[in-house]
């Protein structure tokens, strides 16, 4: 199972990165990063995105964490973007969080999309891993044109052992 990879930051917080291999163009798998259509099919959180370094962001809770995590029906947190270079690069703040994604081109028409998730501690971490995996695996499928046929939650929920070490 390729699951993220967890390392220390120099000062001293907890970066979870992913990375994954696409047959897709960088713009097409932009465009499942920052398209509300696609971000709703597997972002945690409802977002839209204003592709402007600087812009206020606010994250609205979805009926799903409201269901599942008890959260406050029409929860919201923010952030702000911190760098975009359309294509390449998008880097967001989530509250205390940084989200950096970015997008290589592999020389062969498709791409390899990194994600880094830099929080405060290990269990914050742990915690995100096993979403951020199970999003993953619905962008491979929206790029693909196969539908989502399962829960993005219960898939998370599957993996969550893996990311808190309880099984091999």
């Amino acid at each position: 199972m390729d699951i993220g990879i967890i390392s220390r930051t120099y000062d001293g917080r907890v970066a979870l990165r992913f990375q994954r291999s696409f047959p897709y163009t960088p713009e097409k798998v932009w465009s499942v990063l920052t398209d509300p259509q696609h971000l709703r099919a597997w972002f945690p959180a409802d977002v839209e995105f204003e592709l402007t370094p600087g812009a206020a962001l606010e994250f609205r809770s979805t009926q799903e964490q409201t269901r599942r995590f008890g959260l406050p029906e029409g929860h919201t947190t923010t952030g702000s973007v911190l760098t975009v270079r359309t294509g390449r690069i998008l880097e967001y703040l989530w509250d205390a969080d940084v989200l950096h994604w970015e997008i290589t081109p592999d020389g062969s028409g498709g791409c390899w999309l990194t994600l880094t998730h830099t929080t405060d501690d290990e269990e914050d971490a742990l915690a995100h891993g096993a979403g951020w995996h199970a999003g993953f695996e619905v962008v491979e499928a929206q790029l693909a044109g196969r539908p989502v046929d399962w829960s993005i939650w219960d898939r998370a929920a599957e993996l969550s052992s893996h990311y808190r070490g309880d099984s091999d």
